[in-house]
């Protein structure tokens, strides 16, 4: 520190000493004061941004909280019925559809990346495209679409039950789409884009210079690729993959409709029956898994860490594919083909019926009313209590403002029911006057998914100096004002994107939504859930294909990023 700002921060010390006058010791007040200053190394926000963090973090983590602290009075008998009769089933139903759809969606991302990023394979920036578009696909919607092309009344069934000599060579119609098989189908054909465009944006960065120095060895590309660019892959694959083991473990529509029971089925059907102390105590199982897989993740990336060192970077060989084209097209065509263009033909078809019967009426924009309603409230709220949370964390940086930002990632690694749960057990008995109303869906998306919007504005205010803020301070505004007279301003464009990723994941989420919406508050996502589920895939389709359309918004967002 040097002398003028020591002089400075001792004079603002004797300012804010003098401003309390006599209520508390002088020497109590003055060291409570210099701790202060010394947690914000000798450069504090103000106390509105500080209260202001600490309300969103109290927001993000309570709901959490409230569901640990009623899982521990559930009561001994409770948790040894679930431990014998319960939790054993759902670990295994869990763990092995998570590891078995990581694994597989890990191979056709890794794979698909390579294909089109480092072979001449023809229209390759068309693939770039063409390949993420699962990713703006709930999977609820895709398992929709399954169900009825491969379902017991669909539209294969039909076709095998009206050809004889199928069902007399073959037997029996084969395919039950309702068991594991069909849902680690499902849920692989809609997660592998997470790994595709991270492994893809990897790809596009690695350095031609190691693939020389290894083909000057002798080795040959399959041995390049197995000895030099995987290592280089393992960040990019360990991202991925715990981005999709997450997303299984909290997936809630596409388990539920093909009736596969995980933890969250099982959470929301406790719910449903009104014994929330089970609930309680299967959700407490399932946060301990998330936290084991995120504290495996960081464990992994802590010891395995691969640099490329050199500056003298090339771009990397497009491969020529050769007499392996035609079988690396069929590959590539199978994946859009069942991923895209099956569930969007489906969903085409029935939504051509089901507006020719009458679909698209005054119930359905009342849907879509709601949809858009909570989805814009939660996108608005989440840009304004983002703002806060990036700057503290960005312009004083502390143990306080990493706190803050941490407790405000609790709700995104956690599973809807779960976050979902949590807010029943507050509003019901601490805040009734906002029970059963759609502000109380709205809160819940914040926690669900305010870190989207805190990483896009995060990733426009690194961009904007801190001199800025130093030059708005010296003219004697507080850091509040500073903020909203200066920053926001600056990084608007970022905050807006970050809005426009929670409004479409909000119109998405499922489980939340169906535990707190009030009576007679449908949204589109729930629509699709019921109507489907009662086989009225007319009403359901025009539904579907609305959200798929609305959620090809942040593609480009995304496309870019990676």
């Amino acid at each position: 520190m040097t002398k003028d700002n020591g002089t400075k921060e001792k004079s603002q010390l004797n300012d804010q000493d003098a401003k309390v006058g006599g209520k508390f010791p002088p020497a109590i007040l003055h060291f409570f004061r210099r701790k202060w200053f010394d947690i914000w190394n000798g450069n504090p926000p103000g106390f509105v941004l500080v209260s202001l963090g600490l309300f969103v973090a109290a927001i993000m983590s309570i709901p959490i909280i409230y569901v640990v602290w009623r899982s521990m009075f559930a009561g001994v008998d409770r948790w040894m019925r679930l431990l014998d009769q319960r939790i054993p089933q759902l670990l295994w139903n869990t763990f092995s559809l998570t590891f078995a759809v990581t694994a597989c969606a890990l191979v056709i991302g890794v794979s698909l990346a390579w294909i089109v990023v480092r072979t001449d394979i023809p229209g390759r920036k068309m693939w770039q495209w063409l390949l993420a578009l699962p990713l703006v696909i709930p999977p609820y919607v895709g398992a929709v679409a399954y169900i009825i092309v491969f379902g017991p009344s669909g539209w294969v069934r039909n076709f095998w039950r009206d050809t004889p000599w199928l069902e007399g060579v073959f037997g029996n119609y084969p395919i039950d789409i309702y068991t594991f098989w069909g849902v680690f189908f499902v849920l692989t054909m809609f997660t592998y884009p997470y790994v595709f465009l991270i492994a893809s944006a990897s790809l596009r960065k690695m350095n031609r210079n190691f693939e020389e120095v290894a083909r000057s060895q002798g080795m040959n590309t399959a041995q390049v690729f197995w000895k030099v660019n995987l290592p280089f892959l393992r960040p990019a694959i360990g991202a991925g993959a715990i981005l999709i083991s997450l997303y299984v473990l909290s997936d809630f529509g596409a388990i539920a409709m093909l009736r596969y029971v995980t933890f969250t089925a099982a959470i929301y059907f406790q719910r449903a029956s009104f014994d929330t102390a089970s609930a309680s105590v299967l959700s407490l199982v399932l946060i301990v898994l998330t936290v084991l897989i995120l504290w495996i993740e960081a464990r992994t990336r802590r010891k395995n860490k691969y640099y490329q060192t050199t500056n003298s970077y090339k771009a990397p060989d497009i491969l020529p594919l050769g007499k392996w084209k035609p079988v690396t097209m069929l590959y590539v065509g199978v994946i859009f083909a069942l991923s895209v263009l099956l569930p969007i033909t489906v969903l085409g078809y029935w939504s051509v019926v089901g507006i020719e019967r009458g679909a698209i009426d005054e119930r359905f924009f009342g849907f879509a009313w709601n949809s858009l309603k909570v989805s814009g409230f939660a996108a608005l709220l989440c840009m304004v209590l983002a703002l806060p949370i990036i700057y503290l964390k960005s312009r004083y940086p502390s143990f306080i403002s990493a706190g803050i930002d941490k407790l405000s990632y609790a709700g995104y690694a956690l599973p809807g029911v779960i976050v979902a749960l949590g807010f029943v057990f507050i509003f019901n008995n601490h805040l009734p006057f906002l029970y059963n109303t759609f502000y109380m869906v709205a809160l819940a998306f914040v926690v669900r998914f305010l870190p989207q919007a805190m990483q896009a504005g995060e990733a426009s205010l690194s961009l904007v100096s801190p001199r800025i803020d130093e030059a708005a301070r010296s003219l004697g505004y507080p850091p509040w004002k500073v903020m909203i007279k200066v920053i926001i301003p600056s990084i608007l464009p970022g905050v807006l994107a970050g809005g426009a990723l929670v409004f479409v994941s909000s119109i998405k989420e499922l489980p939340a939504t169906l535990m707190l919406r009030p009576p007679g508050f449908d949204t589109l996502a729930v629509r699709v859930y019921y109507e489907a589920s009662e086989a009225l895939y007319h009403q359901a389709a025009p539904a579907a294909l609305l959200i798929i359309l609305v959620s090809v918004i942040p593609l480009r967002y995304l496309l870019k990023k990676y």
